[in-house]
């Protein structure tokens, strides 16, 4: 069994690096138009994957509510619930922050394309799984800024939930609700371009932790981050990741799911989206000098999840085929 270097997260590092080399560029003193390009960016990616979801696919979709329901449960209740747990053993304002990038992670939502992916290769249920991943997206632009509201408002005196929603209502709403509209038209199109429009989503995504770091090594915030600690935040990621594994595994056996559902339900259940979490990080942090801090454990746990997930399905369709 061969692994494949995921070749975004090698970009991701790229982007890091720059913004180490050249903070300068991704400041708010810079003046290249970055926060303009990114804007007019998240409002196209949400756009485009309004255009990509089926109205007719996504109310098929709901006649499976029990594997909908763990896999929603698990996405938006189960992971910041276990980050809410360790809450209360917070000393320092620098393990607040660190704490804070895990609720964050916690209350994103599932992500698409490589739920869809794995799942695929693991045999598992993939209409479910792109039913569960697309309409994660659109629950999340609800629940993931509420799941913050709760917490970010204390370190941040500008914090407006009024400019907060007005904000996701017109970069993401509203363009996802216009692609949606839009889909008998040119979900054909979006179909057959879908690698660029990829290629166009990442470069975005690249874009905004490229400047999202900037801010944080211009004013010199990972100062306070030890190895000890990255190394305590990577265990941590691992730890997260490993429990909801488990966890939706056996909640689905509970529900007497059959191995399709299963693999669905720990597969898009585990995973979280690191395009809204660099997008929303944008809309809910605003110009907090700890983004980079906050963003920290999504960007390590994006590569873990790819990393396990990938050997997981290698291993389930490997096994499926002996059977066959």
């Amino acid at each position: 069994m061969k692994l494949k270097i995921d070749k975004f997260v090698f970009f991701i590092s790229i982007a890091i690096a720059l913004a180490y080399l050249f903070p300068q560029w991704g400041t708010q003193e810079s003046k290249l138009p970055l926060n303009t390009i990114s804007s007019i960016g998240i409002s196209l990616i949400f756009f485009f994957y309004g255009l990509k979801l089926s109205p007719e696919k996504l109310k098929q979709g709901l006649k499976n509510w029990k594997l909908h329901l763990l896999v929603q449960g698990a996405t938006f209740l189960l992971f910041p619930l276990l980050v809410l747990l360790i809450h209360p053993f917070i000393q320092n304002e620098e393990q607040e922050n660190i704490w804070l990038g895990f609720f964050f992670l916690a209350a994103l939502p599932s992500t698409v394309s490589s739920s869809v992916l794995m799942v695929s290769l693991a045999k598992g249920n993939i209409p479910a799984a792109i039913f569960n991943a697309s309409i994660s997206g659109i629950i999340g632009i609800a629940l993931t800024p509420l799941w913050m509201g709760l917490f970010v408002s204390d370190l941040q005196t500008d914090f407006d939930f009024t400019e907060i929603y007005i904000k996701l209502i017109v970069q993401i709403i509203i363009p996802v609700i216009i692609g949606l509209l839009l889909h008998r038209f040119f979900g054909s199109f979006v179909q057959k371009h879908k690698s660029k429009i990829t290629l166009f989503d990442k470069s975005i995504i690249l874009l905004i932790i490229y400047k999202s770091f900037s801010e944080s090594f211009e004013k010199n915030i990972f100062s306070s981050v030890s190895i000890v600690d990255l190394l305590l935040i990577l265990i941590g990621v691992i730890l997260l990741f490993s429990i909801v594994f488990y966890l939706t595994k056996l909640f689905s056996r509970k529900l007497h799911l059959n191995t399709e559902d299963q693999i669905t339900a720990q597969f898009c259940g585990t995973k979280k989206s690191l395009v809204h979490g660099t997008v929303f990080s944008k809309i809910l942090f605003g110009n907090m000098a700890s983004i980079g801090i906050i963003l920290l454990p999504l960007m390590l746990f994006h590569a873990i999840q790819i990393l396990i997930i990938s050997v997981v399905a290698t291993k389930l369709s490997v096994r499926k085929l002996e059977k066959l």
